[in-house]
């Protein structure tokens, strides 16, 4: 998408060349009525009379956002597409004029001119242009470049927002048009200044000392640290053995059992740190009676989740979806800029999804409210409809992410989108109504469990009332251990003892950062916006910093060489304070309270005497990015193969190069083999970098599925089992004729 390609330009990394550009026809009307009806679809009838322009121009970013809004400005206005940005800053050069203010070179985007000369030709027909992008900085500064290059008045009231593409939403927008807001460009382009200075000065630093073609950028290089210090924690992590001790027990008045966990000894916390003392407690408490010395009932309240952010629609899309961030805002942004929907046309189904507000509008309230009363009933609402504190630095100018029409349920539409648009949609509802139902009530009961000197401790909830549980619950990076209900205790009660187990435990290391995890650590500790975490994310894997495996994201050697020097060389561009600091002073630059070249000049200074300082003391040096060892041995020299990283990804290579030129595929087996020719089983990558599996004998056999073959063997025929893809996907077997599938 056009927006987000322009997005992609964040932390230094150039505007990638626009895609061929869709071309725009702009229609004039005819005598004839046949042509009239054919334009009022697309564009509003023009009066040729004497030349005078009668309709209204509206530019927004993408085709399918102007069909959304044509259809709702009907005739007497015309609705473009700018596809994304116009202008930026050069490829080839710096491109910012440091010695005379920071002052940026804008230059026309490549293979944009036919569109640029399209909406002259448009706005030169107008009556009046209005400037319809996006409704952030990004979005303002669209608007002011395309303002400059169609040669509108920056003060006319002509810049128009809409939070959401519906009627309602085009109808208000409308109604308030402004001056473009001159602090939020300048915001945005101080940010992309910033990214311009450092990508364009520290790149060339890392090609001499490190590797030829690498890049950094200012919010990559804290996001590549993040993850690379984790791996550290992780590396340095000294592994403790523990103990517990879990009886079974139940009552006298009840067959059903439940746990009990020993917590305390003569009422002190118990640690136990190895078998031997393990062994011994369970031979002083041979013969012990197991009796409840305390109940505590009591009555807890939960509460639902807030409506979605941009950051934490990413972070639930990514633990329940499976969702890579980009995949997350590539479906939203669909379903904010229209569906075509059966009767009612282009609709857009959700508000913009940029954004880190929690407010939602008292008519969005009052319509999930009527949802939740006739689908669940009066005693699913709660007294008051619910608000959300705002955040911190929040920028309050949207609303939150939520249904334009909290009535549309998620299968009233399912037909009419993918099934990505419609697993978002549905997460994007769910969430919004949960968010407006009760609270979940439950009854929780814990006891204590006196044997000897020993006490055990049990604990249970059942739900008195599910509230909007009903509907929906907030997935976790780490699942709650659920507590099973109780039956009912007495205290003094002595209970039957059916089983005492010792269990060994290690303590683990901190997990990996996941997509979900990392975007959680970056908005909590304020680096970047949260239209930057899907561009930045997808930026450090593409430059082989980081990588990923399964969920997890791992450094690669090259991404810890390149922290390592970072840290030691450029210590304030990877200080996590020092980066969410500079995200403050643009929120004041936005705000109107910082000089924009002011801030430019406080960095730039700095980081230049840091740049002229490494290149001294690092003058003549060169890092060395270590190869992974692999235990594939080479079959011409006996070496052990190493990993490399060619154009078209990672292979084996002989460390022996050039006497032993030897190099290879790199091959991940899976469990079972083939059912077509009984062959291995490899997992491959795909052009866009989907896994799916084939058989070791490509092309001689043609086998290939993007189910995962498991251990498990057909109860019928024998062959290998396989997963099909997707959240909870049965087993099945793919040996032709079978047919088997395991409920």
């Amino acid at each position: 998408m056009a927006k987000e390609a322009a997005q992609a330009a964040v932390e230094g990394q150039d505007l990638p060349a626009a895609a061929a550009v869709k071309k725009t026809a702009v229609k004039k009307t005819a005598a004839k009525k046949t042509t009239a009806k054919k334009t009022t679809k697309t564009t509003a009838k023009k009066s040729t009379k004497q030349g005078k322009p009668t309709s209204k121009l509206v530019i927004v970013e993408s085709p399918a956002k102007a069909k959304t809004i044509q259809k709702y400005l009907g005739k007497g206005y015309e609705v473009l597409a700018s596809m994304g940005h116009v202008r930026d800053l050069p490829k080839s050069r710096l491109g910012v004029d440091i010695e005379h203010g920071f002052q940026p070179e804008y230059i026309d985007i490549r293979g944009k001119g036919q569109l640029r000369n399209e909406l002259k030709k448009a706005a030169k027909k107008s009556s009046f242009v209005y400037l319809a992008t996006d409704p952030d900085r990004e979005g303002e500064a669209i608007s002011w470049h395309l303002s400059n290059m169609l040669g509108l008045d920056n003060s006319e009231e002509n810049r128009v927002t809409f939070n959401e593409i519906t009627k309602s939403g085009i109808k208000s927008g409308m109604a308030a048009p402004r001056h473009i807001d001159v602090n939020l460009v300048n915001a945005q382009q101080t940010r992309r200044i910033l990214d311009r200075l450092v990508g364009y000065n520290l790149s060339p630093f890392l090609w001499k000392k490190v590797k030829p073609g690498l890049s950094a950028g200012r919010v990559q290089s804290v996001v590549v640290k993040l993850i690379v210090d984790r791996e550290r924690e992780i590396q340095a992590f000294q592994q403790e053995e523990y103990w517990s001790i879990d009886a079974k027990l139940s009552t006298t008045r009840s067959k059903k059992q439940f746990p009990a966990k020993l917590a305390l000894f003569e009422g002190n916390k118990l640690e136990i740190k190895n078998e031997q003392q393990a062994r011994d407690i369970l031979s002083q408490l041979e013969g012990k009676d197991f009796v409840i010395t305390d109940i505590k009932k009591g009555v807890k309240k939960k509460v639902p989740a807030p409506p979605f952010t941009t950051s934490t629609m990413q972070q639930e899309a990514s633990r329940r979806l499976g969702f890579q961030a980009k995949r997350t805002m590539k479906a939203a942004q669909e379903l904010y800029e229209g569906i075509d929907l059966p009767k009612l046309g282009a609709v857009g189904l959700i508000t913009y999804m940029r954004t880190d507000s929690l407010r939602i509008s008292e008519e969005a309230v009052q319509g999930a409210r009527e949802y939740i009363t006739g689908r669940y009933g009066e005693n699913y609402l709660p007294e008051k409809p619910r608000t959300y504190k705002k955040k911190t630095n929040t920028q309050d100018a949207h609303e939150a992410i939520r249904p334009t029409m909290p009535s549309m349920t998620p299968e009233q539409v399912k037909e009419s989108l993918t099934l990505d648009q419609y697993k978002l949609y549905k997460l994007v509802w769910e969430r919004f109504t949960a968010s407006q139902m009760a609270d979940a009530i439950l009854d929780t009961v814990a006891a204590s469990i006196d044997a000897g000197s020993y006490t055990f401790k049990a604990s249970g909830y059942s739900v008195r009332f599910d509230g909007f549980t009903a509907l929906y619950e907030e997935a976790k990076d780490i699942p709650e251990e659920k507590s099973p209900a109780l039956p009912e205790l007495i205290q003094g009660e002595k209970l039957n003892l059916n089983a005492l187990e010792p269990n060994q435990h290690f303590t683990q290391p901190p997990a990996r950062y996941t997509e979900a995890s990392i975007i959680k650590a970056l908005e909590e500790n304020g680096i970047g916006r949260p239209s930057t975490y899907a561009p930045t994310i997808t930026t450090v894997i593409q430059r082989g910093y980081v990588e990923r495996e399964a969920k997890s994201l791992v450094p690669t050697q090259l991404g810890e060489v390149t922290t390592k020097l970072m840290e030691e060389q450029f210590s304030s561009i990877v200080n996590v304070d020092f980066t969410a600091e500079m995200e403050t002073n643009l929120d004041l630059v936005e705000e109107g309270k910082a000089d924009w070249v002011q801030t430019l000049s406080t960095f730039y200074n700095e980081f230049e005497q840091n740049l002229k300082e490494a290149e001294k003391k690092l003058e003549g040096t060169r890092l060395e990015v270590p190869d992974e060892v692999t235990d594939v041995i080479c079959e011409n020299c006996g070496r052990h193969m190493v990993v490399k990283i060619g154009r078209y990804g990672k292979f084996l290579a002989c460390p022996g190069y050039p006497e032993c030129k030897n190099t290879k595929k790199i091959v991940q087996e899976t469990p079972g083999t083939c059912p077509v020719c009984g062959g291995k089983i490899h997992a491959k990558k795909s052009k866009k970098g989907k896994t799916y599996f084939g058989c070791e004998h490509n092309p001689q056999c043609p086998f290939m599925t993007w189910d995962k073959p498991v251990e498990e063997k057909c109860p019928q025929c024998g062959s290998t089992l396989f997963q099909k893809a997707g959240r909870g996907g049965k087993l099945h077997c793919l040996k032709e004729g079978c047919g088997y599938e395991k409920e």
